[in-house]
């Protein structure tokens, strides 16, 4: 019988190291640990200028993401697959952030004062409002790379506005408003070279923050200089502004305003808008099928952010000084008060888990984040922080407005 041929034992020999280095290479692939991102979320440290990345599920801290600069007003939204999340400084920077490697990506100083931003329908660009210069940039969301420059100049005399209350609308749009001149601007991106901008004057005076519906068809702009709102119909925006809420707190002293209230959070509930009044320590109740006010709702102080539990039974609130120790919870079946929580001092921002079970409150004062359970009103976990502020879930990646 003939012996083995050495060229078949050769062939045999690099099949054999093949699969070797094949099995080796499938154990590899076994090892890597695959992550959602559907209970991330992040938690700003306004004093430091770093977030943490966290997990809502297992209720714990997974990374730190500093040298992100001064935070002190910082909010931030999301990539549609829930990878990125883009965070604006107060000192004009924009940071993207992999939360699932836990790492900074990019960075860009924008500008020099800014208030906020919003990515679009489609998830392809950012837009970020600034004080300073005023107006709003739009950035690639994949490079960061400046695609529009929108200087908000009003009046006879060109002078450059603040922009507040920054929104995505349906339609690759942005809204926002014009702080020192009293306008409501549309901005249509869908030629980022070439922003097709509608704008809408005179809506009232300093107009500081602004909202937009869930479904993205009303936008709603506050007004600090005189009562009233301003609102506008983005299915006819044709139509123009209306102003509504005119008689509101019409006779009545007015209390020194402590912090103006944050409008992202108001609440739109079974056919009612759940508002902070301005300078007031009531919650006011809008019926949404006429814009006008339906009632009111005596708080503790004067209200921040007024946020419905996702279900919508439930509204958590919170307040400026002197009473930021507190939250109060109104049901919307009554139209009362039935719960009040003291966190401890410096209640900054709640934000619900994305079917509403809990609610994690950041508390800046006592350098921690609570997380309750929204049935009971326990605490259920506390993480520390250092000076924490907003709190931003993956969930709002999917939500228009936010």
């Amino acid at each position: 019988m003939a012996g083995p041929d050495s060229t078949q034992q050769g062939g045999k020999t690099m099949i054999f190291l093949r699969i070797i280095a094949l099995c080796a290479a499938v154990g590899a692939c076994a090892s890597v640990e695959y992550k959602g991102s559907g209970d991330l979320g992040v938690i700003i440290e306004r004093a430091v200028g770093s977030v943490l990345i966290v997990n809502t599920t297992t209720r714990s801290k997974i990374a730190r993401v500093e040298g992100l600069g001064d935070l002190s007003h910082a909010s931030a939204v999301y990539s549609r697959d829930e990878h990125y999340v883009y965070v604006f400084g107060r000192d004009g920077g924009l940071s993207k952030i992999d939360i699932l490697a836990g790492k900074l990506v990019n960075r860009v100083v924008q500008g020099d004062n800014a208030i906020g931003g919003a990515v679009s329908q489609d998830g392809r660009l950012i837009a970020v409002s600034n004080y300073t210069p005023g107006g709003v940039r739009v950035f690639d969301a994949e490079t960061l790379k400046m695609v529009a420059d929108i200087p908000a100049v009003y009046g006879t005399e060109g002078k450059a506005s603040k922009t507040v209350g920054l929104v995505d609308a349906p339609g690759r749009r942005f809204v926002f408003t014009l702080y020192d001149g009293g306008e409501i601007w549309l901005a249509d991106l869908n030629d980022p070279a070439k922003p097709v901008i509608t704008k809408y004057k005179d809506i009232g005076s300093l107009p500081y923050d602004a909202l937009i519906t869930p479904g993205g068809h009303y936008y709603i702009a506050g007004l600090f200089g005189e009562d009233g709102m301003a609102l506008l119909d983005l299915w006819k925006p044709e139509a123009g502004v209306t102003r509504i809420l005119g008689d509101y707190g019409k006779g009545s002293e007015k209390l020194p305003v402590y912090k103006m209230p944050h409008l992202e959070g108001w609440a739109v509930v079974d056919g009612k808008a759940f508002v902070p009044a301005v300078g007031r320590n009531e919650v006011l109740i809008i019926d949404t099928a006429t814009w006008k006010q339906a009632g009111s709702i005596p708080v503790h102080g004067q209200p921040i952010f007024v946020a419905a539990r996702p279900d919508g039974r439930h509204i958590w609130v919170n307040f400026a000084l002197p009473n930021n120790d507190v939250i109060q919870i109104i049901d919307v079946a009554t139209n009362s008060v039935v719960k009040e929580l003291t966190p401890g001092k410096g209640v900054l921002h709640m934000e619900f888990t994305p079917r509403g079970e809990e609610v994690w409150v950041s508390v800046r004062d006592i350098d921690r984040v609570l997380v309750y359970d929204t049935a009971d009103f326990h605490v259920v976990k506390e993480l520390p922080a250092d000076k924490p502020s907003g709190i931003f879930f993956t969930s709002r990646a999917h939500r228009i407005g936010l």
